[in-house]
């Protein structure tokens, strides 16, 4: 929530992702930090600081205060967050409620590969109210082909292991899962609902227009589509009682007529910013699959405001304070505001940088088709629905203007 007398120059964040160690204890497959195009990783410390974590809390602090901002979200990342450990996470965790408690409300959250999940952790997580997100690739098999330790060996069983201790402590947390091309998405999304999460976002596979190679000539025209309809269709028949998952929930919303409220579709720019273990502020971090240095700002919290963003000339700032215009090729597109191109990294080829639709085009075209044929709305239908919000909105906001 904001202060609507806040200064438009300063914009508050939603989120501030703090990147609390460069390394993991795993070693995925597809990690677009460690085996995509940008090895900066190599250059940063294993750990964040406590200096650097307290610059990080005092320029949240002032940002918060200076766009009168009365709630934050943080979030603890990595590689992996866990590798912190549970006694300085503690503390980490105690700190932020403590500088930031007469400013704004503060939500918690840790997204982890839940491998070192355990009853100290578990004390720590109650303790503080922090939300759990935990990376988990379907059924045992396929999980440990993707999710291998550096040895490579499967990480499945100790994150079952983790799971057990959450769900015996009640605590809040989603599953994050990247959809598998030729695999059958029911029995995996059947067994996630077996583990009683409340939440479970399918993440489109992270490829560029350069990388993405032979996967269609392996799996044919619409590999993540295929994963992503049944699982649409499952979803949609149990809601609202299944697992929370706010991709489908948002793309209903979009054919309705509403805005995205996430970053896969909308073209909007970022509400996040990202602070890596050394300090540096950063944009999109996927943007790591695209080239060496695309997300730096030049900015860190050791001698840099978070609203400095603004006046940024890096790409990277862009990205989060403005959006990039719509791929030319999708301006003809019936999608053109409801995908409106895609996840911005998977829009990237070396030939046209960001002018072009999403590697994933075809699949979200098919998926959009399949969403409207089941909820019996056109792209026209899309269109009046959008306008007649609009105009709710415009006379809502004249109503409760001041004389």
């Amino acid at each position: 929530m904001t202060d609507p007398a806040a200064p438009v120059s300063i914009r508050p964040f939603g989120l501030y992702v703090l990147k609390v160690a460069s390394r993991c204890n795993l070693n995925c497959s597809y990690c677009y930090v460690y085996h995509k195009a940008d090895m900066s990783w190599r250059q940063k410390p294993a750990l964040m600081s406590e200096q650097t974590y307290e610059a990080a809390l005092g320029r949240i602090l002032r940002h918060c205060r200076a766009a009168r901002q009365r709630s934050v979200r943080l979030s603890f990342h990595g590689g992996e967050p866990m590798l912190l450990g549970a006694r300085r996470f503690d503390s980490f965790c105690a700190r932020a409620r403590e500088v930031l408690a007469d400013v704004a409300d503060v939500e918690l959250s840790i997204q982890t590969n839940g491998t070192k999940i355990d009853a100290n952790w578990i004390e720590v997580f109650v303790r503080h109210n922090v939300r759990v997100g935990v990376s988990l690739d379907g059924l045992e098999a396929d999980h440990d082909r993707y999710r291998v330790d550096h040895r490579g060996r499967g990480s499945y069983q100790k994150i079952m292991r983790g799971l057990q201790y959450l769900r015996a402590a009640g605590i809040p947390w989603g599953i994050l899962a990247v959809i598998q091309p030729g695999v059958d998405p029911l029995p995996i999304h059947r067994e996630f609902a077996t583990l009683s999460p409340q939440s479970i976002s399918y993440l489109w596979p992270d490829y560029t227009h350069d990388t993405i190679g032979n996967l269609r000539e392996r799996f044919g025209p619409t590999p993540a589509a295929d994963f992503i309809v049944p699982l649409y269709d499952e979803w949609l028949s149990s809601y609202p009682t299944g697992p929370h998952i706010q991709d489908f929930w948002n793309v209903t919303r979009l054919v309705l007529g509403g805005d995205s409220v996430v970053e896969t579709f909308g073209n909007a720019p970022s509400n996040y910013a990202f602070v890596e273990a050394d300090g540096e502020i950063e944009g999109l971090d996927v943007l790591k699959i695209c080239e060496e240095g695309m997300g730096k700002t030049g900015l860190n919290v050791l001698r840099s405001d978070f609203s400095e963003l603004g006046a940024s000339r890096s790409f990277a700032a862009r990205v989060i304070m403005d959006g990039l215009p719509l791929p030319i090729a999708c301006r003809v597109c019936p999608e053109q505001l409801t995908c409106a191109g895609g996840y911005l990294p998977h829009r990237y080829s070396r030939q046209n940088s960001f002018d072009n639709p999403s590697v994933w085009c075809a699949d979200i075209l098919e998926f959009f088709r399949h969403v409207r044929s089941t909820l019996g709305i056109s792209p026209a239908e899309t269109d009046r629905r959008r306008a007649a919000l609009a105009r709710r909105v415009r006379q809502d906001s004249s109503v409760g203007a001041k004389p």
